[in-house]
């Protein structure tokens, strides 16, 4: 065999590859293992052994393995598996705006930053494009004809390099370069952030023209914690505190209106904003105590229209700041303050950050000592020196974390911030303050979050998933195809070794749909050695002995092999450009498990048969049971195709009528909201459960917020999802959230459980074990992206089968049966999704199992399409009819057990995968059936509608061709 010591030599490179990169992973969970093993559950006996076991280093001649090196090594394992934090933030492009702009307040400008984000509400484009679109469009409307390089708006000092004269296409490179540096600089402020954290393996990205950050880190626990680091934009400013005298008339004056305006303001008409205010028990230079239960309510009246148009001169800029937490002494409360403003809300002093360390007061309370760089000292100078006797407040990113006296002028910039602070909350603000201040505000408008019992849970569920489906394929190959059959799965084990290596080696991250994506792809290695087998067979039939048989085999399956790889990559390139986060995993281990099942599966695989064959030895290819199955059967297919189109008619207009009528469940990946998996140490009953969060989660004005609580595989966990608060993507909301989730439940939670027990569940205990948040933008770019993952797939598919058969009506009818399949399998969604105890949401995973069950769909087509293709070249005096019903007769045991092996495959996930695949799992094992039904019974009949009368006059329908087969005794061994 040509090449051959090529692929050998491949194969023993890949090896060593694989080998490296996975022994540290292998040595760490060793040492982990040895410290378990030891420690039981103990926590701290555990972390000794392990100080004690990092020691050691394995010696192995080629390399040296120290652990602390080997966990930084290890294989990358997705929250879904590990319990952990995935979050996308999005850094505030108004604000990056504003600052290149210097805060103008430019009417002209103002507008089109007005309409821009309503916008981006519905919009797939970029920030700062939307922008340039609506300020042309206000420029035209007003007739200003102003410049992007006027001086109010980009030609100012912030960008020395827009002049006066500079066009506006010159000043958009300008401002898109300078946005995207501003991105940059986020990205870099959010990952030195993460590393002062401490955390094992994060990892970090940018999401290319969004403004977006996604920060993915597997292992954490206090998920507050992080989500506070992370939304943190460091913005430390110093304000004038304006005092109660000043701003009572106006909030006495407020307090009489408020009824009367309740509705449009958002609260109930018996609200009472002086008794809210509290203040004779106000300790404090701010103007309000508020009770916590009280502080939304006040946000909606001090942020209303009514409350806006009210406001004094004296008051005109001043905006509300809340505390950043209550007082010790006074657990209940928040202090509300007044900091004077100005036109452009620009601090008198905006400070830069010389350096900053936790230390203590002569109280002994921790506190955090700051030092200015020189030109914060100088500003902080002039403002203590005027504000002698006054107070002025700390704040960082609109939260006053103090507001003492003013006893004299400090010169030298030192300054201390004092919040009540706990050791660890004043080490995370040094750590924010030391890694720098984000160039705009950011906020988390999309989050994962899985608890560690979870994510262990999901590790056992796919393993064992995993296991089940890999000894059904390693039964059945081996009973169907023989001695054939064992090198088939001595191809697979190889190449399985070789896609965990290969993924480890690029760092891509293992997660819970990759390990389907794996199981998939031992599927389609499956495919590939039916494909070379049931060939073989025919050279075999056909009366050729062994060597020749096996030759002839691998030569012509080679192209149906070609075809439905390249399809089914080509689906897989679709899901990773559309897809986020694990729907990207699932894609990159899909592309990389079908590049190594082609390599091992054909080339490898070949390489082993023909170096036993060529010694002499026989290698059976099927088993005395299986040897004459779908020998001799031939089905008229093509005189029987109407039969299947009115079948196949009535599954689609039902499907479609029953998404007319019945609609579908889309997640919150399509509509925005919040998702949460609750576990419970008994069962519930998710109908009053449900009717118990409806109140739980109205709002001030008394409406109700849509709440849905499902259960989710056993009886004691329920999938709570609901769209309260869902234009607030701030963590307030999330804490708000999570409060009214455990006061709503508290009846079916342990007696002694506290709120922060409920929001951190582990095997021991119930409570909240995942959540999922989706902003309403990202929302409608998730619909958007899946919707053209679609349909980018199905005209990829198309030119691709156009380009390989050159006809146009293999590509129609390729087209036609996968959009059978989506409408019948989205019919099915549509009409059980009220009644299945699994997921059956519109989703993202759902998307990703559209696009898995086209790319195996086509693969199936192409392999009959590749049949006729050449039975169009070899059967002249063939009827067209008969030509295909041949072909498909043909096919039939590579048909057969292909289909069947992988619904044995998908079937064990499906039912040992775990809840969290069960929805996916559904949708393939829906495709799959009809995928097989449609390109014998939709695709070949279509492509053959077409094609009639354009080369061959019919004749009538029977058999066309019979093979009369000679076996060669030497096939016998």
């Amino acid at each position: 065999m040509q090449g051959k010591g090529l692929i050998k030599l491949v194969a023993i490179i890949l090896g060593l590859i694989c080998l490296n990169e996975l022994l540290p992973t292998w040595y760490a969970g060793k040492v982990e293992r040895q410290a378990t093993a030891i420690a039981g559950n103990n926590p701290e006996k555990y972390n000794k052994e392990m100080a004690r076991l990092s020691k050691d280093t394995l010696n192995l001649g080629f390399t040296k393995l120290y652990y602390s090196r080997a966990k930084e090594r290890e294989m990358k394992l997705g929250l879904d598996l590990k319990g952990g934090i995935n979050v996308l933030l999005e850094i505030n492009q108004r604000d990056l705006v504003n600052d290149l702009t210097q805060y103008s307040t430019n009417p002209i400008l103002l507008e089109a930053l007005d309409r821009t984000d309503k916008d981006q509400k519905n919009s797939t484009k970029n920030y700062i494009e939307n922008f340039f679109t609506e300020f042309a469009n206000v420029n035209k409307e007003k007739g200003t004809n102003l410049k992007l390089a006027d001086p109010e708006i980009f030609g100012n000092t912030n960008l020395t390099e827009i002049k006066y004269n500079s066009s506006d296409d010159e000043v958009k490179n300008i401002v898109r370069r300078k946005i995207s540096a501003s991105e940059g600089a986020a990205y870099e402020v959010i990952r030195t952030r993460i590393d002062k954290m401490g955390v094992t393996q994060p990892n970090v990205q940018r999401v290319p023209g969004t403004g977006r950050i996604s920060v993915e880190m597997p292992g954490s626990k206090d998920i507050d914690r992080v989500k506070k680091m992370l939304a943190t934009s460091a913005k430390l400013q110093f304000w004038e505190v304006q005092t109660v005298q000043e701003v009572i008339p106006y909030l006495e004056q407020l307090s009489t209106i408020v009824p009367l305006k309740a509705d449009s303001i958002g609260v109930a008409k018996n609200t009472n904003l002086m008794n809210m205010l509290q203040l004779n028990s106000l300790r404090s230079s701010g103007v309000g105590n508020i009770k916590l239960s009280d502080t939304a309510a006040v946000n909606k009246i001090l942020n209303s229209k009514v409350a806006k148009d009210l406001r004094p001169a004296n008051i005109k800029y001043t905006q509300f700041m809340w505390g950043y937490k209550p007082e010790s002494t006074d657990a209940n409360n928040l202090v509300l303050y007044a900091i004077r403003g100005n036109i452009n809300q620009k601090a008198p002093v905006d400070g830069a950050v010389e350096s900053a360390r936790v230390n203590y007061d002569e109280m002994g309370r921790v506190v955090v000592d700051m030092q200015m760089d020189s030109k914060g000292s100088k500003e902080w100078k002039a403002m203590t020196a005027k504000n002698v006797n006054k107070s002025v407040a700390v704040t960082l990113d609109n939260v006053v974390y103090t507001a003492p006296n003013v006893v004299n002028e400090i010169p030298n910039g030192r300054t201390q911030i004092s919040g009540n602070f706990s050791q660890e909350e004043a080490q995370d603000l040094v750590n924010v303050l030391g890694a720098g201040k984000l160039p705009a505000s950011a906020k988390i408008v999309q989050a994962d979050v899985v608890g560690p019992s979870l994510g262990q849970q999901s590790i056992d569920a796919g393993m064992f998933s995993f296991f089940i489906a890999f000894l059904l394929i390693v039964v059945y190959i081996i009973f169907y195809y023989g001695g054939a059959g064992v090198y088939a799965v001595i191809a697979m084990i190889i190449n399985l070794f070789y896609i965990f290596g290969i993924m480890d080696s690029v760092d891509a991250t293992l997660t819970l749909p990759g390990i389907a994506g794996i199981v998939l792809s031992m599927a389609m290695a499956v495919d590939t050695n039916v494909i070379i087998y049931e060939r073989t067979k025919e050279e075999l039939f056909a009366g050729k002995n062994i060597l020749q048989a096996y030759k002839d085999g691998f030569k012509h399956a080679l192209s149906s092999i070609i075809d439905g790889h390249s399809t089914t990559i080509l689906t897989a390139i679709v899901l990773y450009i559309f897809g986020t986060g694990p729907i990207k995993g699932f894609a990159v281990t899909l592309i990389i498990g079908i590049l190594m099942t082609f390599f091992t599966s054909v080339l490898l695989s070949r390489v082993m048969i023909f170096a036993r064959l060529n010694k002499g030895k026989g290698l059976s290819v099927w088993t005395p049971l299986t040897k004459n199955l779908f020998r001799n059967v031939w089905i008229d297919f093509i005189g029987k195709r109407k039969y299947a189109y009115m079948i196949s008619a009535f599954l689609t207009v039902g499907s479609l009528l029953s998404i007319a009528v019945n609609g579908f469940k889309y997640g919150i990946d399509f509509t925005g909201g919040r998702n949460y998996v609750v576990k419970f140490d008994k069962p519930v009953d998710a109908t009053k459960t449900e009717e118990a969060l409806t109140k739980m989660f109205a709002t001030e004005d008394g409406k109700l917020s849509a709440v849905e609580a499902k259960t989710l595989g056993s009886g004691n966990q329920l999938k709570i999802s609901t769209d309260y608060l869902i234009d607030d993507e701030s963590l307030k909301a999330d804490q708000t959230i999570e409060q009214k989730l455990y006061e709503g439940l508290k009846p079916n939670l342990p007696a002694n459980m506290t709120l922060q027990d409920f929001k951190a569940a582990d095997k021991d205990h119930a409570g909240i074990v995942s959540s999922t948040k989706v902003g309403p933008t990202v929302a409608d770019d998730i619909k958007t992206g899946g919707t053209l993952a679609v349909i980018a797939a199905l005209a990829g598919i198309f030119l691709y089968i156009l380009v390989r058969f050159t006809k146009w009506q293999f590509s129609l009818g390729a087209v036609a049966g996968l959009a059978h399949d989506a409408i019948v399998i989205l019919g099915v969604y549509s009409l059980l999704h009220k009644y299945m105890p699994f997921n059956m949401e519109i989703n993202q995973d759902f998307i990703a199992a559209i696009l898995t069950v086209l790319g195996y769909s086509i693969n199936d087509t192409v392999i009959v399409f590749d049949r006729i293709r050449e039975y169009l070249r070899e059967k002249k005096s063939t009827t067209l009819a008969g030509l295909f019903d041949d072909s498909i007769s043909s096919t039939l045991g590579r048909t057969f057990n292909t289909s069947f092996t992988t619904l044995l495959v998908i079937l064990a996930i499906f039912i040992f995968g775990g809840e969290n695949l069960r929805g996916f799992m559904f949708a393939l094992l829906l495709g799959i059936g009809f995928g097989t039904y449609s390109s014998i019974f939709i695709s070949s009949a279509i492509a053959y509608d077409f094609l009639k009368g354009k080369g061959k006059e019919e004749t009538p329908h029977g058999k066309t061709s019979v093979d009369v087969e000679v076996i060669d005794k030497r096939t016998k061994k």
